[in-house]
This record gives C-alpha cells, sequence and structure tokens, in this order.
C-alpha cells in the first residue's frame, strides 16, 4: 500500500509504481472508438504514461493538454493519458480542447491497469479511480522514470519526466 494525499487527507493506493529498469506491466484499456489496444502495440516507441482520476477535474485536464502540447516536438514518443472515464468523455473532451497529440485510454471495463500498476485508491473519495501518477517507458518496454503525485491536487513534475523520456 502507498500514501498520498488529498487535500491534505491521507488516501492510500493498492501498492507502488513499477520500478525503475523493470519490464513495464503489459495492459489492456480501451481508446475513444472503444478498440482496444495494449502496451505492446507502442513497442519500438518511448512512451509516457500519464495517470489520473478524471479527464473531468482540473489538474487532470490541465496534465492532459501540458503533454499535448510537450508531445508535438518529441520524436518517436507515445502519450497515454489513461483514466477510468469512459471513453465517450474522454473523446468530448479532446475534441473541445482541440487535444491531438496524445491518446486518451480507459480502464473502465475490468480495472487491470490500476491493479498491475497499483494506482487504484482503496479508500477515501477517490476509492476505484487511479492515482495521480507519470510512467515513462522506453523504447524495450522497460521503466525508465516513475512518479506518484503526493498531494493529489498537484500537478506531476513534468519537467522530469519529459528529461527521462530524452534519456530514455
Amino acid at each position: 500500500m502507498a500514501t498520498v494525499t488529498l487535500k491534505g487527507n491521507e488516501i492510500h493506493t493498492l501498492g507502488n509504481l513499477p520500478d525503475n529498469g523493470s519490464s513495464a506491466p503489459d495492459f489492456t484499456l480501451v481508446k475513444t472508438d472503444l478498440s482496444t489496444t495494449t502496451l505492446s502495440n507502442y513497442k519500438g516507441h518511448k512512451v509516457v504514461l500519464n495517470i489520473f482520476p478524471s479527464i473531468d477535474t482540473g489538474t487532470c485536464a490541465q496534465s492532459v493538454r501540458q503533454f499535448n502540447q510537450e508531445a508535438a516536438a518529441l520524436d518517436n514518443t507515445k502519450i497515454l493519458c489513461i483514466s477510468k472515464d469512459l471513453p465517450f468523455a474522454q473523446a468530448r473532451f479532446c475534441g473541445a480542447e482541440g487535444i491531438d497529440k496524445v491518446e486518451t485510454l480507459s480502464d473502465f471495463k475490468n480495472g487491470n491497469f490500476g491493479k498491475s500498476y497499483n494506482v487504484e485508491f482503496t479508500d477515501g473519495p477517490l476509492e476505484g479511480l487511479l492515482s495521480r501518477s507519470v510512467v515513462v517507458v522506453n523504447e524495450n518496454g522497460q521503466v525508465v522514470y516513475s512518479e506518484q503525485v503526493s498531494e493529489t491536487v498537484d500537478e506531476p513534475n513534468y519537467k522530469a519526466a519529459l528529461e527521462a523520456l530524452m534519456d530514455a
């Protein structure tokens, strides 16, 4: 179990993110067109997993906007924005915001992503949703950076994630 906070109040997730140097766990997530994708579909690319509770909150939405802006300049990189939001909500948000450089993916069907990456909240008002985290995976499927944001309402460290991505 890992401990983070939500507006200063402790809440918990299933555990810790995968260790740097470990193989990133594979997953099956739902795209906005309701098809599925897996991590293995991105093999040969650098991948940023931008994980968050809901695209309909200010901080989560900002992380999608920020990574969308940063992604425009990145070669051989896929930015995957992952939550348990329904794919329809993800598509609506991206359409309204002009977001077109990232992919939004949903863990709504079975929650296996949240369990595999240990980011599912186990208690508190966000129980069952995903903890704000960033995982950077290199072209070989190895984790090279991870951050579970300690205060859920705070944004991730974009600079550190992007630096790890450049070094991957």
